[in-house]
């Protein structure tokens, strides 16, 4: 364990530390933090590959005192470097990817393409890697003992992590914050869209017993059909009629319970930040009107850890790049918030 006799925790973080200043060593560490730059089928504005530097400085400002979940950060939180060899096949992909969506927008049929053929396989062989690279670098820290969460990158990232995840700890529920479902079969024709996140782990991942969607305000029909086919699998609360139930007088803490009962003991966290008010992260790949306040969040979180549910793993997606760092400021915060639930939730 890291000495902290000369830490100062009430200090300005330090910027020759790691995430959110403090003086942990990847093996020292309880939780890893895991970057994965990519962006390649974002289908509106780039930018998240590059979010995990932009939150690992931010967090510098986050204040280490959790006045409910005291002390965590003494086990040990880290950041892993992000791989510039990924976020460089992710640059190179995504220019392939921009030109294709480019070409396909226009009503263009791809198989009169070859060269339109050959990019689509490219992007869709790149994410297979990038699925099964996630795969291994992060079962591979679950196997060391570590608790570990992702940060992204767009919504496509978690896949391999949710495999790890499910080997490791058998069935399990998603708690998907979001305003978007993201149950799209191959989206604009890519296999692993970060549009089609959901769907792939529905398919893929048996061990998922329950998906629980909340915020959702951007979607299709073929994906409230999916949702309603799903036997109960899938159950989606909707920004709208969360909305309209708060404006009928109905509690916040309510529908939170509701909202709780639904998942099952063992909880993954994915937060795609899309699913907050754009205020809060306005560089979002795909900003919607709506959404939650973090506070709400919060407080969601706060139930979650009352019903002693267990949280086996989180991800924390679409953060944009601002100039001002206020997306990276607002998602370092929740992002401190989720690893001291982790350290809560798996007591040692």
């Amino acid at each position: 364990m890291a000495d902290l006799s000369n830490f100062d925790h009430n200090a300005v973080g330090n910027p020759n530390n790691n995430i959110f200043g403090l003086p942990f060593s990847e093996e020292e560490a309880r939780l890893i933090i895991f970057p994965v730059p990519w962006e390649v089928t974002v289908s509106y504005a780039a930018g998240t590959a590059r979010a995990p530097d932009n939150v690992l400085k931010a967090s510098l400002q986050v204040d280490l005192f959790d006045p409910e979940i005291k002390d965590a950060w003494k086990q040990g939180f880290y950041m892993l470097k992000p791989d510039v060899k990924i976020l460089t096949k992710s640059d190179y992909l995504r220019k392939e990817a921009e030109l294709y969506i480019n070409y396909i927008s226009q009503g263009d049929k791809v198989e009169d393409n070859k060269f339109m053929l050959k990019t689509l396989n490219d992007i869709n062989t790149g994410s297979v890697f990038l699925n099964d690279w996630v795969y291994q670098k992060t079962s591979a820290l679950l196997q060391k003992g570590k608790l570990v969460g992702l940060l992204g990158g767009d919504h496509s990232t978690p896949f391999g992590f949710y495999k790890a995840i499910a080997e490791k700890f058998g069935n399990f529920g998603i708690l998907h914050i979001d305003a978007h479902s993201d149950l799209r079969k191959a989206y604009e024709g890519f296999n692993y869209s970060h549009a089609s996140i959901m769907y792939n782990t529905m398919e893929e991942i048996p061990q998922v017993e329950k998906l629980v969607q909340v915020g959702i305000r951007d979607f299709c029909e073929e994906e409230v059909e999916y949702i309603n086919n799903s036997k109960g699998r899938i159950v989606a609360l909707f920004d709208k009629e969360i909305k309209e139930r708060i404006y009928e007088g109905e509690s916040w803490k309510n529908i939170v319970d509701e909202i709780v009962a639904l998942l099952p003991d063992k909880i993954y966290i994915s937060f795609d930040v899309d699913g907050l008010d754009p205020k809060l992260c306005p560089h979002t790949g795909t900003p919607v009107h709506g959404g939650f306040e973090v506070e709400q969040v919060l407080y969601l979180f706060k139930k979650i850890m009352a019903s002693k549910k267990q949280i086996i793993g989180f991800d924390l997606l679409e953060v944009g790049v601002s100039n001002n760092e206020w997306d990276e400021n607002v998602a370092s915060r929740i992002l401190y918030k989720l690893c001291n639930m982790m350290i809560a939730s798996n007591p040692q």
